[in-house]
């Protein structure tokens, strides 16, 4: 039994980058061939993408979970990884995707309209990629960033350019399956629609489209029958039809209050919507007109509702009569209405360039450690995610990174005392000042260490030419003869 489905949760998860290598060339008479590790591999994207030939969210409610691939390692002979493979999900047009909390995030609308859901993760830089004058030889590569994580609601608005409205029973379903080619399920008892229909109209040179929804009641814009659910599918419709049934059995009833009651639920339903939805054109279908009491009831309501400023019209979906006159009062409706809306213009790139004092980082006092500090921004946070703190030389090129941003300086700035607790992300640590960045500190880094995180005693190579020379003077060799002698 198929099944339709307007709203679901996905998990995306993109790709992982892949990690940077490091590697030394190695050839038969070539001692120094340098550093030769490739890149990582960026990861794969997940991406929502506008399809006109999906109609529900369905495959989502089975498979919730959509993952990209992950980039692949650098490996060395400078040989970069592959990037991960984007993965595409399709979506219904009228897809709405917002957060958990309720935030829209995009409205899709449009065949081929894409959405970046999830970004794949940076691949990290080899140490290739890396050298420098002051580093030729870095023993140490980035690691591949991980992939964007997101819980995303997407809700599906149908788009349609008429939407039948109408108490349950009212002949909605059996109207648009005698215009249309949509099969809807026709049943003698209420709420027989359970998921709203659509179907394809050919009026003339006109060609539109028509919702059917299910049946709504009072209070259905406060959870009462089928009409919370669905209501969302009239949002985007042009054209809202009235379909009243003449031939209702119940006496507490009748076309005028029919109408009005789904008035107050579309009022009430989005009130942020209200005035829009006023404005929309509406259109009175009295149905049932092959029963002689609808028809005599018809006759004397039609000319309260035109009384109202809105075209009624007597039709019979089981006779077919008034259905043609019904067609092509819509077709002229819903152009009327499009010819109104403004042209629809392509989506224009928006550019955000970065602002000239923007430093990319904030330092805030932490408020649960005194004397503490928390270092927010987006490159910290990505430059702490690449570095391998297993090695000491990357800690060295991530606090060379840091002091050039100028972090260091807001630190001293703020009054950060050697020692004190600094948080970037999920690293804690104990700040300690560090010499100037530079090549003169990089100068001092051996390979696969940092000189500044292991302090050591052993004499300079300046030292030792001084005492070389030194030794060298006139007079110097008398005097270490004169000691040696005291001494035996």
């Amino acid at each position: 039994m198929s099944r339709f489905v307007d709203r679901v949760v996905i998990h995306a998860a993109a790709g992982d980058g892949g990690h940077g290598c490091a590697s030394v060339h190695r050839e038969k008479f070539k001692p120094l061939g340098g550093p030769d590790g490739g890149n990582g591999g960026k990861g794969g994207d997940v991406v929502l993408v506008v399809d006109s030939q999906v109609h529900t969210l369905l495959d989502f409610h089975f498979r919730p979970h959509a993952s990209a691939g992950s980039g692949k390692a650098g490996a060395g002979a400078n040989r970069d990884g592959a990037n991960g493979a984007d993965l595409e999900l399709r979506v219904p047009d009228g897809t709405v995707v917002m957060t958990e909390d309720g935030e829209v995030v995009a409205d899709l609308v449009g065949e081929g309209t894409r959405l970046i859901a999830a970004r794949g993760g940076r691949g990290g830089l080899g140490n290739a990629s890396l050298a420098s004058k002051a580093r030729k030889a870095p023993g140490f590569a980035l690691l591949g960033e991980p992939g964007e994580s997101r819980d995303l609601v997407l809700e599906l608005k149908s788009v349609a350019d008429v939407g039948l409205l109408g108490f349950p029973s009212a002949g909605k379903s059996s109207l648009i399956s005698v215009l249309s080619a949509a099969k809807p399920k026709i049943a003698d008892y209420p709420f027989t629609t359970l998921v709203p229909n659509l179907g394809v109209i050919t009026a003339g040179a006109t060609v539109f489209t028509m919702a059917d929804v299910p049946g709504l009641i009072p209070g259905a814009s406060e959870g009462k029958g089928l009409g919370l659910d669905f209501l969302r599918h009239i949002e985007r419709c042009a054209v809202l039809v009235h379909v009243v049934d003449c031939a209702t059995y119940e006496d507490n009833r009748d076309p005028l209050s029919d109408i009005d009651a789904l008035e107050t639920e579309l009022a009430q339903y989005t009130p942020s919507l209200s005035k829009d939805l006023a404005e929309r054109p509406r259109v009175v279908v009295l149905n049932k007109i092959d029963v002689p009491e609808a028809r005599d009831l018809a006759e004397i309501v039609r000319a309260d509702v035109e009384a109202r400023g809105r075209p009624g019209c007597e039709i019979s979906t089981a006779t077919r009569e008034g259905l043609r006159e019904l067609t092509f009062a819509l077709a002229r409706v819903v152009e009327e209405y499009r010819a109104s809306r403004p042209v629809q213009e392509s989506t224009r790139i928006v550019l955000r360039p970065t602002a000239v004092d923007d430093q990319g980082f904030t330092v805030v006092e932490d408020p649960e450690e005194e004397g503490g500090f928390i270092v927010r921004g987006e490159r910290p946070l990505r430059w702490i995610k690449q570095t391998d703190f297993s090695n000491d030389e990357a800690v060295g090129y991530l606090g060379d990174r840091l002091a050039r941003l100028g972090v260091e300086d807001v630190l001293i700035k703020m009054g950060a005392v050697p020692g004190a607790q600094v948080t970037i992300g999920a690293l804690v640590i104990d700040w300690e000042p560090s010499p100037p960045a530079g090549s003169a500190a990089a100068a001092l880094t051996g390979r696969g260490t940092d000189a500044r995180l292991e302090p050591s005693n052993r004499v300079g190579a300046g030292e030792r030419l001084a005492a070389k020379k030194a030794r060298r003077l006139p007079g110097s060799y008398g005097d270490w003869v004169e000691a040696a002698e005291e001494d035996v």
